[in-house]
Formats: structure tokens, sequence, C-alpha cells
């Protein structure tokens, strides 16, 4: 049986990670600087020398085999285009887990895609009210606001939230 939660929780994050791919918004909305959750290993030149930057890994968003579920759902429907639906198994979720962070940021990046701007903005808020010392976390909410602000027109504050998702995120860079 642990074998089995085993499998369904590497489902769900190699869900997970496949949509946060997915995710986009239109073209005009999308900042010129993007601070993934999950990075891919990459290559760096660094005064002449090849530095490798090692992917980080996403953290789990919860232990709870219904909540896991939901997350797959959720997923599955936002591939397919089915965003309302996506925003509905979130929803379940987070009623189970309401004080889950990590999915309050799920949710908000679907309404960022659905272009519920200032929803997506409120969601991203409740998540970092929830997110405690996870400097990860939080830029990655702050980067979200940051979007959300570009695409609705508010180049100052968007200035503000994706400065402060660069600091969080060096943040979690650190030891």
């Amino acid at each position: 049986m642990n074998i089995r939660f085993d499998l369904i929780v590497i489902a769900a994050w190699l869900l997970l990670l496949a949509g946060c791919a997915s995710v986009t918004t239109p073209p005009s909305a999308q900042p010129s600087t993007t601070l993934p959750l999950t990075t891919a290993p990459a290559e760096v030149q660094s005064g002449g020398e090849t530095v490798i930057v090692e992917a980080e890994p996403k953290p789990v968003m919860s232990a709870n085999r219904a909540v896991v579920a939901l997350l797959d759902r959720a997923e599955l429907d936002s591939k397919a285009g089915k965003r309302e639906a996506a925003g509905a198994s979130l929803e379940r979720a987070l009623r189970i887990e309401p004080r889950n962070p990590w999915l309050w940021l799920e949710l908000a990046q679907v309404r960022l895609a659905q272009g519920q701007y200032a929803q997506a903005i409120t969601l991203a808020r409740k998540s970092n009210s929830f997110a405690g010392r996870q400097p990860r976390l939080q830029s990655a909410n702050w980067h979200l606001i940051g979007q959300a602000r570009v695409a609705q027109g508010d180049t100052t504050g968007a200035e503000q939230a994706l400065k402060l998702a660069a600091e969080l995120a060096q943040q979690a860079r650190q030891p």
C-alpha cells in the first residue's frame, strides 16, 4: 500500500509539473522575467566558466489522497482546456485543506489563465497568508501577482511585485 501511495504522489507531481507549463497568459500580459516553481538543469556562462544549475524539485502539495486525486483531476482538466472544471476541483481540495497555501496558488494560476486577474491576485495573497516562512512559495505568489498586474496594465505595481518575487527567490536559493 505504501508503494501505491508513492506512485500516486509521483504521478501527481508529474502531472503538476506538466500543468505548470500549460498555464499561459496572453502575450501582452507576460512579463519579461519568469520565475517558475521548478527549473530544469541549465548551463550558465559566468566569467568564461560554465556553471550547471540543478533543477529544484516541486514541493509536496499534500499528503492527503483525496487532495492529490483532486489535484490530478484539476491538472487533467486544465490540460484539456477545461479551466472551470479545474477550478472546481481545486475549490473542492481547498474545502478539505483550507490552509494549504499551495492549493491557493494553484487556484490563482487557473484564475490567471482564465483572465480573472483581480481574483488571481486575491488568491495569491491568500496563499501568502498561509505560506509562513516559505520564500519559494511567496516568490511564486508575487510572481503571479506581477503577471496579473501586467495584464491589468499596472506596470508600476507589476514591477514592485516582480522585484519582491526576485528577492524572495534569491532568499529561497540561499542555504
